[in-house]
């Protein structure tokens, strides 16, 4: 007989497969059971086949990812993108206008941003974009061009949620940062590393030496710059900056603590000069043997090889060397003065000097130690800088 329907399910019955067809009348009263009850053994697992649990459940979030998480919701919405208008001249020296882009971040509720010098630099015109993508014509406040920074101001609608400043000062190797910028206008691009060393020193495009950078893994790509580096609890820990390669992330980003950002923001508020305080020497940091073989403390201090002119250490009247020996392999200059400490805090690294004037102002005075022909003594050293209010770079 030819039936109209056939469904098979697989229902365990007699131990075998039994063909359910339209009309049930053919099937023999002993094998008949409710549909519900054939669907339900249908769908029972054999035991004998699968070992697994009955329901799986997602996996659940790691503390590191929720960590994660909670500092992006938080500090996105108060990081913008920035894009300026620059003039530039074409191969026949005709001026036309170009438009580049960067990041900033918030950092009072009446519209204050921090962001680079070089995102804005040479700019006619800036415009600001937040994270509901409302725009804004932006005003130059100041500029730092020694720490590649400056401070600009829009005029929003309602009272904006800016971003906590840590302190860089406390940072220390092997800590984790989290990046937020504009990379390629993808708005909102959270990366995540680990500082990976502190105080590098870099060249940034006009040849001006950047100090006491803070160097990270986290991805740091282009659009990335003036956008905050921020710690595990959401506070900006420095302001990006720049990066090591051919245009685009290797691995070695660099940030400007952000100590450098406030400084700038409390001189503009009391109309003052700011700029990095500048000591004015060059040396390399010795400790352990290689402090005893030059005969100087094992503890360890900065060996200054030079002074620079007219800098505040030469107008105190701070040596360097005089003479060079050799060390196994390095070429070391010596007899020139051997800073211990700054103010009473030890100079246990290279980037302590930096560290040590930090909180100075150009025009305060540090009282160094230093270690000159086998005796200890003090120079104090009046701080500068010839970065001006409102000089341009």
């Amino acid at each position: 007989m030819k039936l109209s329907r056939v469904l098979i399910l697989a229902a365990l019955l007699t131990g075998g497969f039994v063909t359910v067809t339209s009309r049930p009348e053919l099937i023999p009263a002993k094998w008949r059971r409710p549909l519900a009850q054939v669907q339900q053994i249908a769908h029972r697992p054999d035991p004998s086949l699968w070992s697994g649990p009955d329901v799986s459940r997602a996996a659940g979030l790691s503390t590191d990812e929720l960590n994660n998480i909670d500092v992006y919701k938080t500090a996105h919405t108060a990081t913008v993108n920035i894009t300026s208008t620059v003039y530039r001249r074409d191969f026949f020296w005709n001026v036309y206008p170009a438009k580049e882009s960067g990041s900033g971040f918030i950092v009072n509720e009446d519209g204050l941003i921090i962001t680079n010098n070089h995102v804005i630099s040479g700019s006619a015109k800036l415009q600001v974009t937040l994270a509901d993508q409302s725009r804004y014509e932006a005003q130059i406040l100041n500029r730092d061009p020694s720490n590649d920074l400056a401070l600009i101001k829009i005029v929003p609608k309602k009272k904006m949620m800016p971003l906590r400043l840590g302190d860089s000062d406390k940072l220390q190797v092997g800590q984790k940062v989290l990046a937020i910028g504009n990379p390629f206008g993808l708005e909102g691009t959270l990366t995540t590393g680990i500082i990976s060393s502190l105080g590098r020193s870099i060249k940034d495009e006009s040849g001006r030496e950047l100090e006491g950078m803070i160097q990270t893994d986290a991805a740091i790509n282009p659009g990335n710059s003036g956008g905050p580096l921020l710690d595990s609890s959401g506070n900006v820990v420095g302001v990006n900056t720049a990066i090591y390669g051919p245009g685009g992330n290797i691995g070695i980003g660099f940030a400007m603590p952000i100590n450098c950002a406030k400084q700038m923001m409390e001189s503009f508020q009391l109309s003052r000069k700011f700029g990095r305080p500048k000591l004015g020497v060059n040396g390399i940091y010795v400790s352990g043997e290689l402090a005893e073989a030059l005969e100087l403390p094992a503890e360890g201090g900065f060996l200054v090889y030079e002074v620079q002119p007219d800098s505040p250490a030469a107008s105190a009247g701070m040596r360097g060397a005089s003479r060079s020996v050799y060390i196994g392999n390095y070429e070391v200059g010596i007899g020139g003065d051997f800073i211990m400490s700054i103010d009473g805090k030890k100079i246990v690294r290279k980037e302590s000097i930096n560290s040590a004037i930090a909180g100075k102002r150009p025009g305060d005075t540090v009282e160094v130690t230093v270690l000159r022909n086998g005796r200890t003594g003090t120079v104090k050293v009046n701080l500068s800088s010839s970065t001006q209010r409102g000089e341009q770079p």
